[in-house]
């Protein structure tokens, strides 16, 4: 049948994922740093997401294609929903934190949080972002922060953090750290990770993805035992 449905123009696409967020249908991911329609028949051509993509990338046009699917929407969405939570939030509101200053150097190492950016999880964070440019990148498991008491002063601070745990994401976040990396001007990266076997993938993932990136940078594994020392780095 001949209808209205979206097109990405890749071109201009930066992979923000502010139209993922913007589909109520969950016709759209992310794919290789670029929004990908994951189904024509999960596409009602209403075009929520037009409005949320900054770089124009999506436009509405008539050609043959499925139907749109209510019922294969609704179990589309049951299924993406057991197993990745619905945030909405997170990907519209990504942006750099600016802080203030404490009133002394003194003051400022006890109490300011060095986190520069939100989101934060891996799972959550653009592909692309203004603040990956020119990133030092901090790559840290969820607990590291709870057992090493000044991760922020020691690792968080002049880095873009992402955090994550393998073990309960239940994901492999190679794919997504290679797009980070290939696609950004990252500058090093830093893995700070427990001395638990689970936080393995976490490393490996990180590995894997400055290899495939094709990138050389200067890179370390630190590991934090569950006492909060530092084992090696």
């Amino acid at each position: 049948m001949k209808r209205k449905i979206i097109h990405i123009d890749e071109a201009k696409c930066n992979g923000c994922g502010l139209c993922v967020d913007a589909c109520h249908e969950g016709a759209l991911r992310l794919v290789g740093g670029k929004a990908r329609l994951v189904s024509e028949s999960y596409c009602d051509g209403l075009g929520d997401c037009l409005p949320e993509c900054p770089q124009g990338a999506i436009t509405l046009e008539e050609r043959e294609s499925a139907p749109y699917d209510e019922e294969a929407v609704k179990k589309h969405i049951a299924a993406k929903e057991a197993i990745e939570p619905a945030c909405g939030c997170a990907a519209a509101q990504a942006r750099t934190i600016e802080r203030e200053r404490a009133e002394s150097p003194a003051e400022l190492e006890r109490r300011d949080s060095r986190l520069g950016q939100w989101p934060c999880q891996i799972k959550l964070v653009p592909v692309n972002a203004p603040y990956f440019a020119g990133a030092k990148l901090l790559i840290a498991a969820d607990c590291t922060a709870f057992a090493y008491a000044n991760l922020h002063a020691d690792f968080m601070r002049g880095k873009i953090t992402l955090i994550g745990c393998p073990k309960l994401d239940g994901v492999d976040y190679s794919e997504k750290l290679t797009e980070i990396i290939k696609n950004n001007d990252i500058q090093s990266v830093t893995i700070v990770r427990m001395e638990v076997p689970c936080c393995g993938g976490l490393e490996s993932a990180a590995k894997t993805a400055l290899q495939r990136s094709g990138k050389f940078m200067p890179w370390q594994v630190v590991t934090i035992a569950t006492d909060g020392r530092i084992l090696d780095r």
